[in-house]
């Protein structure tokens, strides 16, 4: 099917949804069809016969995640605002506590993968709210709406048999499988190409469930972080005073400027208390945010770190910032 006549239907489907009809009856057909070769490559990868008829038989493409794939990713409102809600004092609490709750679990973790339990619990209340808000959508059901749709058909396909993979190895049930309307699964927001790359049975029962299991939940994120690079002798970066009247500030800013901290020294930057910044031989970034005239960070390799996880700033700026509420209660 042309690329065309495929984004004709996207639009239809979309037309249809928001006047509150259903699915035009011509684009069964060429779904189906669409079906019935994924069906086939499925056999081919080798997911058994049964699998494939329960999983892939009787699904349709779902409107609502083509809706939210159609939307363009603009940044609608400042650092300050997102981390008014990101970081709150109700999340801050949780996180506090659930630490607490979990922490013989965690050090056992964080030892095993030399990564700082904090971070773990940090990125579990980001991406979830430590698990409260998982998604809603059928795994198979969303990948397979994304991968017919044909913007990026390759990769939601990629991660389509990535999923039948994961089921096939009992895992997870398909009813089960819950995710994003992307398909990020789990407590943690795997896609399933990363949960086969990085996800951990910790707990030994023949499963990585990142779905139920609190020591696969966090072995598999101190997993990913510890396989692409995680300092455990290091934290993430820290907020910064920058010096008075420097007009061009912006221009040292980035984390392909990164430079060693006397340098940062040098140039008039202090710590966020005014005191001197750290002596440690460690290269830091300039990170704002929000440009000129808001929050000023200099971090360091694990807030790369943290980036390769989730490509952004505000993210990973709010991960560091509340893993540092979590260790300050410890």
């Amino acid at each position: 099917m042309k690329n065309w006549s495929k984004r004709a239907i996207r639009c239809g489907l979309l037309v249809w949804t928001l006047a509150g009809g259903v699915f035009p009856a011509l684009a069964a057909p060429d779904f189906q069809q669409w079906l019935g070769d994924l069906r086939q490559e499925a056999l081919a990868a080798g997911i058994p016969e049964p699998l494939v008829t329960q999983t892939l038989t009787d699904i349709q493409p779902i409107p609502r995640i083509l809706e939210l794939d159609a939307r363009q990713p603009e940044r609608t409102i400042t650092f300050d605002t997102y981390l008014s809600r990101a970081v709150n004092k109700t999340r801050i609490a949780k996180a506090r506590e659930l630490y607490r709750t979990h922490g013989a679990l965690l050090e056992k973790v964080g030892r095993h993968y030399g990564v700082q339990p904090r971070f773990i619990v940090a990125l579990w209340g980001m991406e979830t709210d430590f698990g409260r808000n998982m998604g809603g959508f059928k795994v198979i059901d969303a990948l397979a709406t994304l991968a017919y749709d044909g913007r990026r058909s390759a990769f939601f396909r990629s991660e389509l048999l990535h999923a039948l993979q994961i089921l096939k190895e009992g895992h997870i049930a398909p009813d089960r499988m819950i995710g994003s309307w992307a398909g990020a699964m789990g407590q943690c927001q795997f896609m399933p190409s990363s949960f086969n790359r990085y996800a951990q049975d910790f707990d030994g029962d023949g499963r990585r469930d990142i779905w139920g299991t609190p020591a696969d939940v966090f072995a598999s994120a101190a997993n990913y972080l510890s396989t692409v690079g995680w300092h455990v002798d290091q934290t993430w970066g820290r907020a910064v005073r920058p010096p008075k009247g420097k007009a061009d500030l912006v221009a040292w800013a980035g984390l392909d400027k990164a430079q060693p901290l006397s340098v940062w020294a040098k140039r008039g930057f202090h710590q966020i208390d005014g005191k001197p910044l750290p002596t440690a031989a460690m290269n830091a970034a300039l990170i704002m945010p929000d440009g000129a005239g808001g929050k000023a960070y200099l971090v360091y390799d694990n807030y790369r770190t943290i980036m390769d996880w989730n490509r952004s700033t505000y993210f990973a700026t709010a991960v560091g910032i509340l893993a540092d509420h979590i260790g300050a209660a410890k």
